[in-house]
């Protein structure tokens, strides 16, 4: 027996997307739009009746926008897969992120008004339709996890549980010791995330001493202008300081780095100095800034000294890259599935046996600061300078 086709449901307030939207949808077999609303006070009024599996959200809309809509909605149905649809704007970049802290799932760009249409359709295609099905493939997305302002308790979605046991873990291969059993302290952090991985960066840098020891090079899968917005609420969260990043910026302690949209970022050595490097080189695994790349620099440049964390993502950007980084004797962790809005990337390198530990996100701050002898736990003092003599990302 065929499983039924997923149910979705389009808010928009613009015909013209809704009627795109249920054109790029209505053409997937295992998917149904099973109604559209012009408003978020439309969608709520319908949402009992039509009993959608997924919604389609669009932020700027008339009587009830996205942001309190979404509010609305969490409290009705916190584990509801909800997909922001987005302006590739800062004003378009600032209001996801705020509905990803307020607990959607995920978030897709609209398209350009240059082009034909059938460019903007397949854009679309392709970014939508993997999500929804990843999306709608689990019992329910994890809820909000660290908020740039949260919103009152009564706002907030209950947390998501899912009971099935995860699937056993391969042990790491025996024949590549690491770095941490030779007793090597690793020399840089690397995060690699994707869907998902605003809120759980959130959650990790919230908790990350200035003391780390190491600099943190990041790789989130996202657009121009939403990464600069990323790196700037990460900075305000915890005792690191997060930057975009930009060609030729020196590596030190304490300092963390988001790979820019649109370009792959990697590392290489300066004299004395590692630095960062950016390029427009094709995508990999249709990712531009790919977690793949990042890490292959990194295994070239630091060899074993090395600590690679795999967060919630589709796909399996970074397989390679842990594969690469653990031949060479780095160290790679993993989040675990339970916390995971979408365990694809995490889950490709733990089935591969690459992932020395599988922790839940709450554990993977104090085991990221124990193999980097970063000390205890402690938030920058609220008083500190906010980079006022820094050059801003190019």
């Amino acid at each position: 027996m065929e499983p039924s086709p997923i149910r979705v449901l389009i808010v928009d307030d613009a015909i013209v997307v809704r009627r795109m939207l249920a054109r790029l949808l209505t053409e997937e077999t295992d998917m149904e739009v099973v109604g559209t609303a012009a408003n978020g006070r439309d969608a709520l009024a319908k949402l009992a009746g039509l009993a959608p599996d997924l919604v389609i959200l669009d932020i700027e809309m008339p009587e009830m926008d996205g942001l309190e809509t979404l509010q609305a909605l969490r409290r009705e149905r916190p584990r509801l897969p909800v997909i922001m649809f987005s302006t590739l704007t800062r004003r378009g970049a600032s209001a996801t992120l705020e509905a990803l802290a307020r607990g959607a799932s995920d978030y897709v760009t609209k398209p350009e008004v240059a082009g034909s249409v059938g460019e903007a359709l397949l854009g679309v295609r392709q970014a939508l339709l993997p999500k929804i099905r990843a999306l709608c493939a689990r019992a329910a997305p994890p809820p909000p996890l660290a908020p740039s302002a949260p919103p009152p308790a009564s706002a907030r979605p209950a947390a998501a549980v899912v009971t099935a046991a995860p699937p056993a873990v391969p042990r790491r291969p025996l024949a590549s010791a690491t770095a941490a059993l030779r007793g090597q302290a690793p020399a840089v952090l690397a995060i690699g995330c994707s869907t998902g991985g605003p809120n759980a960066l959130a959650a990790l840098f919230a908790e990350l001493p200035a003391g780390l020891g190491v600099p943190v090079l990041v790789v989130q899968h996202m657009p121009p202008v939403f990464t600069r917005m990323l790196a700037e609420r990460l900075d305000g969260l915890g005792a690191l300081q997060v930057r975009e990043g930009v060609e030729g910026a020196v590596l030190r302690p304490g300092e963390a780095w988001i790979a820019p949209g649109d370009h792959h970022m990697t590392v290489r050595r300066s004299a004395a100095d590692i630095v960062l490097a950016l390029n427009r080189a094709p995508p990999e695994n249709s990712c531009r800034p790919s977690v793949d790349v990042l890490l292959r620099s990194l295994a070239e440049v630091y060899g074993g000294r090395v600590l690679a964390v795999i967060l919630t993502g589709m796909g399996q950007d970074g397989l390679l890259g842990a594969t690469r980084l653990v031949e060479a004797g780095a160290q790679v962790l993993a989040q675990d599935e339970r916390t995971s809005v979408v365990w694809g990337m995490p889950g490709a390198v733990a089935r591969a046996g690459l992932a020395e530990r599988v922790l839940t996100l709450s554990e993977l701050a104090t085991e990221i600061v124990a193999r980097c002898a970063g000390g205890p736990l402690r938030r920058r003092p609220p008083s500190a300078p906010r980079h006022a003599a820094e050059p801003g990302p190019c």
